[in-house]
C-alpha cells in the first residue's frame, strides 16, 4: 500500500482500486440528521471514504449525504456490509442497501461477520463469497471484502475464491492488536481497515496516550489514528461532532517516533 503524507493518501487494494486511508464510520449514528451532518462535515474536511452497514440502519442518510455534497459520485468512496441473517438473499440485501443509499453502485462490499461459532457455516460462507464475487463481475461493486475474519475464516474463503477478499476490516487498536492477523493479511495481498481506532472513548486518557499526545501537540484521538497508519491500517474514527471530525484528520502531518509505536504496541495483551 502506498501511504502518502495527507489526508488525500490511498491505498491500493489487490484489484488495482485506490482506497481513501483515512474515513468516517458511521455506526450507531441516528438516521437523519445526525448522520447526514456527519458525512457532510467529514467530506467538506476532506474525507472521501464513509463506513457504513445494513446493521447500522443510516444508509439512506450516507447516500443523501453523499449525493448532496456536490462532489463527484467517483470521488467519494462508500462501503456497506452484508448481515448474516441475510446469508441466504444475499442479491436481494446487496440490492437493498444499493437502493437505500440511492447510488449507482457501492465501492466496497463486507461481509460484516462469519458467523464462524455456528456448525456448518463454512459451505454457507463459501456460497455467499462466491455471490459476491458475481456482484463483482457484473460491476455493481467495485470491491469486495471480509469484517471480523480471522485467519482461519480467511483460509477458508481463498481456498475456494476466484477472487481474493481486497480488505478485512477489524477491531483495532492498541488495546486490541492482533500483530499476526495484520501480517498474515498483509502478506496475502489484503488491506487491513481498523474500526474501533479510538477504543470507543473508553481508553482515550490512558497515561501513556495521554503522554505522546501532549509530546506532539495532540489529541489522544489523534496519536491512536496515527499509530493504526503506522501499521498499514485503513482508519475509520467514528464521530458526529464537527470538531472532532476536523481534529481527526489532522493526522499527516506528524509520525510517531519508532519507541513510541512499541510503547503502544504493548498496550494490547495478545
Amino acid at each position: 500500500m502506498n501511504l502518502q503524507k495527507n489526508i488525500g493518501s490511498q491505498a491500493v487494494l489487490n484489484n488495482g482500486l485506490n482506497m481513501p486511508m483515512l474515513g468516517l464510520g458511521v455506526w450507531q449514528m441516528r438516521e437523519g440528521a445526525e448522520t447526514e451532518n456527519a458525512v457532510r462535515w467529514a467530506l467538506d474536511a476532506g474525507y472521501r471514504l464513509i463506513d457504513s452497514a445494513k446493521l447500522y440502519r443510516n444508509e439512506r442518510s450516507v447516500g443523501r449525504a453523499v449525493r448532496s455534497s456536490g462532489i463527484r459520485r467517483e470521488e467519494i468512496f462508500v462501503t456497506t456490509k452484508l448481515w448474516p441473517t441475510d446469508f441466504g438473499r444475499v442479491e436481494r440485501a446487496f440490492e437493498g442497501s444499493l437502493q437505500r443509499l440511492d447510488l449507482e453502485y457501492i465501492d466496497l462490499y463486507l461481509i460484516h461477520f462469519p458467523v464462524a461459532f455456528i456448525p456448518g457455516f463454512a459451505s454457507i460462507r463459501r456460497r455467499v463469497w462466491s455471490t459476491l464475487e458475481k456482484l463483482y463481475a457484473r460491476r455493481l461493486v467495485r470491491a469486495i471484502g471480509v469484517s471480523n475474519y480471522d485467519q482461519s475464516n480467511i483460509d477458508e474463503t481463498m481456498s475456494a475464491a476466484t477472487i481474493p477478499p481486497a480488505v478485512n476490516q477489524i477491531r483495532l487498536n492498541p488495546f486490541v492488536y492482533d500483530r499476526k492477523l495484520i501480517q498474515f493479511c498483509q502478506s496475502r495481498g489484503i488491506a487491513v481497515e481498523a474500526y474501533s481506532p479510538l477504543t470507543r472513548a473508553r481508553r482515550l486518557n490512558h497515561p501513556l496516550i495521554t503522554r505522546i499526545a501532549a509530546n506532539h501537540g495532540r489529541s489522544p484521538a489523534q496519536v491512536l489514528i496515527r499509530w493504526a497508519l503506522q501499521h498499514g491500517a485503513i482508519v475509520i474514527p467514528k464521530s458526529s461532532r464537527r470538531e472532532h471530525i476536523v481534529e481527526n484528520a489532522r493526522v499527516f502531518d506528524f509520525e510517531l517516533g519508532h519507541d513510541e509505536a512499541e510503547a503502544l504496541d504493548q498496550l494490547s495483551s495478545r
